[in-house]
């Protein structure tokens, strides 16, 4: 007695340690997420659950009018044999017209969901907390962007739908069954046993697969991603064998993985098709049986095989939804992963635009005060740093590579947060140390007051204009061409032979660095903000080129604070302050500590 009970206790146990381990109550949650998507569609996918059923239901009549065709050939039955053909020609028909119907709906919706799923999710990445973002490699996101967006948009009509068509299909088969002869409905049972046993079976290694092969698929894009991003930097160090060999390595990670996984679902498939054949097999001879012993027509037996058929695969269409269910758990798991991060706030934006404003004409002032800011991974950037810029001046951050130059530059744009400290836009030449002076915190909504031209290439790919009008859609073609005489650009877009309306290449091919560079400056200045952030933004000029552009933007009438990082002090002199940061700080420098860097140049 305690051995047949042990079975029942392990299965107790194993159900009581899911439910701890919070997998049911993590998959009901991810289903609650996919339902808020479900939930715009419900009208099609009713309509879509509806034609299901009705041509479930013209199967199920064809049955019948096959049934009677039988029988009248075989002459059981009178009856009008061109009628009854003619009936099941426009049953078939029939069916088929709503199957095609069905495809056309289900991929309406399916490309509806998916089109709206990956918009939605693409808005929250691009609100997410910027630092938080960075824990995933970019490879990953588009993988979960992409691939899971596009399995959740495919399971949501392949499993509420279709559950519903498929209990339908069943019930109303299975009572077909039982009203003309109820020991056929023996056989549809036979199989569900097996079926059961092994889905259950199959649960566990399902969501190990998918999670891997989400995993796998999420190393393999972002393999790809980096080597033909960075296909020059191969070529220049000879690594074309190398990166050869990592992917094959890749794909044959993935490959073995899919393939241990094929290997089972094979062994399975071979399990349930033996024993759909042994159901099938085992209706035919009790059918040939109850037609010899006269207890059913020729028609009544060609119908029973028919449904018997049917029951059986339905049973096995029910029981492939079990995947599908995991899948789509998975799938959205992945994806709340990215969504539920901190998202930025943006609930100040109103004030933000008001205070601009108000001091559109005048400028903005930029004043930290003893800020405070560490990496997740506790190092400490900044302890104490303090700076302020003013309109119509340009101030320069200066020290090793390493020290928090780009970081600073990142906290003015709320990009990361700082953990103490204050750091505000306040109106014109006023500071926060006066009573009467206007301030306003950064945050991520006071971003719209910057412009940043960081390291490296950002142009888009497309012609200058449209990465003019990037920032500014409304720009005529003259502000265009004043922003890059500003930036010392206008010089070599105008040889062009179509001008600003030149194409450029992904990540500014086409033109070189020092050329692109000053494109991007253009950018900036055209977008007209009030402060704007040079990032080494020209370390691939030259030293004269370097200082015109940084006269230019000083010498425009437009109220502009500027901050400038770089590496060579020889433009320290068009700075009105230089900022060097030591010991986590940032200190002023006098007059000569500038010229002693310039000369130690």
């Amino acid at each position: 007695m305690m051995k047949g009970n042990i079975p029942v206790k392990k299965k107790l146990q194993f159900m009581i340690d899911r439910i701890r381990a919070g997998r049911l109550r993590e998959m009901w949650g991810q289903t609650k997420w996919i339902y808020q998507y479900a939930k715009r569609h419900w009208a099609a996918m009713i309509f879509y659950t509806l034609l299901g059923m009705v041509g479930t239901v013209i199967s199920l009549v064809g049955s019948l009018v096959s049934k009677d065709l039988v029988d009248i050939i075989t002459g059981r039955e009178t009856g009008r044999l061109m009628l009854t053909f003619c009936m099941m020609i426009g049953m078939n028909l029939g069916s088929a017209f709503l199957n095609q119907v069905s495809g056309y709906i289900s991929s309406k919706i399916s490309m509806n969901v998916d089109a709206e799923i990956k918009s939605d999710i693409f808005g929250k990445i691009l609100v997410t907390d910027w630092e938080s973002l960075t824990n995933y490699h970019t490879g990953d996101l588009l993988t979960r962007w992409s691939a899971d967006a596009s399995s959740i948009s495919t399971g949501v009509l392949n499993f509420l739908p279709n559950l519903a068509i498929y209990l339908f299909r069943f019930l109303s088969a299975f009572a077909m069954v039982l009203y003309h002869d109820a020991s056929f409905a023996v056989f549809a049972f036979l199989s569900m046993p097996v079926s059961l046993i092994l889905s259950k079976k199959l649960m566990k290694r399902m969501v190990d697969n998918n999670q891997q092969s989400a995993a796998m698929g999420a190393k393999m894009t972002g393999f790809n991603q980096e080597a033909f991003s960075n296909i020059q930097t191969i070529k220049a160090f000879d690594l074309i064998s190398l990166y050869i060999r990592r992917l094959k390595q890749i794909q044959q990670e993935y490959i073995s993985m899919k393939l241990d996984f094929q290997r089972m679902t094979i062994g399975t498939s071979l399990l349930l098709t033996t024993v759909a054949m042994i159901v099938s097999y085992g209706a035919y001879g009790w059918g040939i049986y109850r037609v010899w012993s006269g207890a059913i027509t020729y028609g009544t037996m060609t119908m029973f095989l028919s449904l018997s058929s049917t029951l059986t695969g339905t049973l096995n269409n029910l029981t492939s939804l079990v995947p599908t269910a995991i899948a789509l758990t998975t799938s959205a798991g992945r994806l709340m992963d990215i969504v539920e991060m901190p998202r930025e706030d943006y609930s100040n934006g109103a004030e933000v635009d008001a205070f601009y404003e108000r001091f559109r004409k005048e400028g903005v002032s930029l004043c930290v005060k003893d800020i405070r800011y560490a990496y997740q991974n506790g190092n400490r950037v900044f302890e104490a740093a303090s700076l302020e810029a003013h309109p119509h001046e340009i101030i320069a951050l200066v020290g090793p590579s390493g020290e928090g130059k780009t970081t600073m530059l990142r906290l003015l744009l709320s990009l990361m947060q700082i953990q103490d400290g204050e750091a505000v836009l306040c109106g014109g030449q006023g500071m926060p140390r006066d009573g009467d002076t206007v301030a306003i915190p950064l945050s991520a909504s006071t971003r719209r007051l910057f412009s940043y031209v960081p390291q490296g290439n950002t142009m888009f790919s497309g012609t200058i204009a449209e990465n003019m009008r990037n920032v500014k859609q409304d720009a005529t073609d003259e502000e265009i061409i004043e922003a890059l005489k500003c930036a010392c650009a206008w010089e070599f877009v105008e040889k062009l032979p179509d001008g600003i309306n030149s194409m450029v290449k992904e990540r500014g091919g086409g033109f070189s660095e020092g050329q692109s560079q000053r494109l991007s400056i253009a950018r900036a200045i055209l977008r007209k903000t009030p402060i704007l952030l040079l990032d080494e933004a020209t370390s691939a000029l030259d030293v004269a080129t370097e200082r015109k552009v940084l006269k230019n933007i000083i010498r425009d009438d437009y109220p502009r604070t500027c901050i400038v990082t770089t590496h060579r002090p020889t433009v320290l002199g068009a700075c009105n302050r230089v900022y060097a940061i030591r010991d986590k700080k940032c200190v002023v420098l006098d007059e000569k500590e500038i010229d002693d860097m310039v000369k130690g140049f």
